[in-house]
């Protein structure tokens, strides 16, 4: 069985391992880049990583529900 805190540990060292993760595609990047400041860039990429973790959520936390109902 796999002790809890191992399981805390590994997600923490996962979340906190990525310094940068860019969620753009080689297209939008090339256009968005192309601008002076880099702000626009960055909230695209900020939105897509965000639409991109909300499902993941969701996911892990039904998962998580079921495994407790399961376990019972």
């Amino acid at each position: 069985m796999i002790n809890k805190k191992l399981i805390l540990f590994i997600f923490i060292v996962f979340i906190l391992g990525f310094n940068e993760i860019n969620g753009q595609c080689s297209m939008c990047r090339a256009v968005i880049e192309s601008e002076e400041g880099q702000k626009t860039a960055k909230g695209i990429n900020n939105g897509i990583l965000y639409l991109m973790a909300i499902p993941y959520l969701l996911v892990g936390i039904v998962g998580w529900k079921v495994f407790q109902i399961l376990k019972k």
